[in-house]
């Protein structure tokens, strides 16, 4: 369907950028809006002409424009044809949200998660469209969802050396939606949990009335004396650990580690659910998983991997678990849509090519900003082995002090209090590396600055970053 004048002034709004050559500002917003997606990618733009007219300019600004986004990548020309707007190979393959690299002035890193791999998800989609006839035939409710996702994710953990059988899965719109059903079904009066970890775990619990107790994690590891300390408190209850790449502060649970926890919760009587969402994201050298927590409940989630707006998530536990989870009144409103489990059953059905990209470029931004904040004595931190976000430890002031300066010079951050059952760890900060490298330096320039240094001084919040193909 082609795009009208009209309706490409409207999704440019206001476009002209002071100091900036009307044709530049004009493919940059072309450009963004295809991105946020105000225009639809392989529909043909209007005529040079009529678009000049709609947007107030001349048509020779219109095609001086069109050849930016000719060159860029941005528009595909054919002789006697319309230009028909596409993404470029860099922008398919982006790794962060547009907020998340300061297109718009501003940085927004208070969310670590990747941008969805374009190509592999619009060809997933149409896939799941072609052969959607019998799930559209059907009532719409999945109960513990479709049986080729569930199979499949029962295979891939069986291929892990986790023997798993279909009924042992039960799909979820997300992880939070798996966290949710779980604290329903199980009514924890208390739950172990770790400190620092995921916020909006911590806000689902005590919106259920659950008791917290904590466990100091930290980059180099658990304090197992005061996790043996939070499961007892925790006693009869439930036990939320990620100890895969933990969330926020990247840290991998030894194996010894493991087999302590499962002996805990055999003998303070806790159910323990382990979050692994950023276990695919290994950022070593040579990634070898380790063994599993014995006889946990275990969370998954498309989310890192793939993306936040894929809402599939799932359960894997006892056949038994599972059963009675798919009864619980609460399981059909938290399931995920049958669309979205056939678009996340074609894209893990062949993770690799997705895995292989993300890890790469998440490594080679994990070593940038660790390069850049290294050797200085405001901050201390490990360089995770996987992951979405460096875990900083600040010497000389709190995190929400850098926070609020931070936000006045375009970079929004996350202080650790936000991490922590009880509030604390004030001296922390999150700092995801899921933006582009250039993006990253201004990150690390206004970092510098808030924290009182005399290196780089702020970038001026309206100055564009550097957007793929530009």
């Amino acid at each position: 369907m082609r795009t009208t004048d009209l309706q490409l002034a409207a999704a440019l709004g206001v476009w002209r950028r002071p100091g900036v050559a009307l044709a530049r500002a004009l493919a940059d917003a072309v450009g963004d809006a295809a991105l946020d997606g105000r225009l639809r990618v392989g529909s043909p733009l209007p005529a040079e002409r009529r678009a000049a007219a709609a947007l107030g300019v001349s048509r020779g600004t219109v095609a001086a424009a069109l050849d930016i986004l000719r060159d860029e990548g941005w528009v595909d020309t054919r002789r006697g044809s319309a230009s028909t707007l596409r993404l470029p190979p860099e922008a398919a393959m982006r790794v962060a949200p547009v907020s998340a690299v300061g297109e718009d002035g501003a940085i927004d890193l208070r969310r670590a998660v990747p941008a969805a791999p374009h190509t592999a998800y619009q060809r997933a989609l149409l896939r799941a469209a072609e052969r959607s006839g019998p799930v559209l035939a059907e009532s719409g409710e999945t109960g513990a969802g479709l049986p080729e996702l569930r199979s499949l994710i029962a295979d891939r953990y069986t291929g892990e050396g986790l023997l798993t059988r279909p009924e042992q899965i039960l799909i979820t719109s997300g992880a939070r939606a798996a966290l949710a059903l779980l604290t329903a079904h199980l009514r924890p009066r208390a739950a172990a949990v770790e400190i620092p970890t995921y916020p909006a775990v911590l806000a689902g619990f005590r919106a259920a009335g659950t008791r917290l107790a904590g466990c100091r994690v930290a980059t180099d590891g658990w304090d197992l004396d005061q996790l043996d300390d939070a499961f007892r408190a925790a006693a009869g209850g439930l036990a939320y650990l990620v100890p895969d790449f933990q969330n926020p502060t990247g840290a991998l649970m030894p194996g010894a580690a493991r087999r302590t926890v499962a002996r805990l919760a055999e003998r303070h009587r806790v159910t323990v659910v382990a979050d692994e969402t950023m276990r695919d994201l290994d950022l070593r050298a040579a990634p070898a998983p380790l063994a599993r927590i014995p006889r946990a409940v275990l969370v998954g989630s498309a989310a890192k991997t793939v993306w936040a707006g894929l809402r599939v998530g799932w359960i894997r536990g006892t056949a038994a678990l599972v059963g009675e989870l798919a009864r619980h009144p609460l399981c059909e409103p938290l399931s995920a849509a049958p669309t979205q489990q056939m678009v996340a059953a074609e894209l893990l059905r062949d993770p690799a090519p997705v895995l292989d990209h993300r890890r790469t470029a998440l490594r080679r931004q994990r070593d940038h900003l660790s390069g850049l904040l290294a050797g200085d004595d405001r901050w201390r931190f490990t360089v995770p082995p996987g992951g979405l976000a460096l875990w900083l430890r600040l010497t000389a002031v709190r995190s929400d002090l850098v926070t609020a300066r931070a936000r006045a010079h375009g970079l929004e951050l996350s202080p650790g209090p936000s991490f922590a059952a009880d509030a604390t760890c004030s001296h922390h900060l999150r700092l995801p590396y899921t933006s582009p490298i250039t993006t990253l330096d201004r990150v690390a320039a206004v970092l510098d600055g808030a924290c009182g240094g005399r290196g780089p001084r702020f970038p001026s919040p309206g100055r564009r970053g550097t957007r793929p193909g530009r």
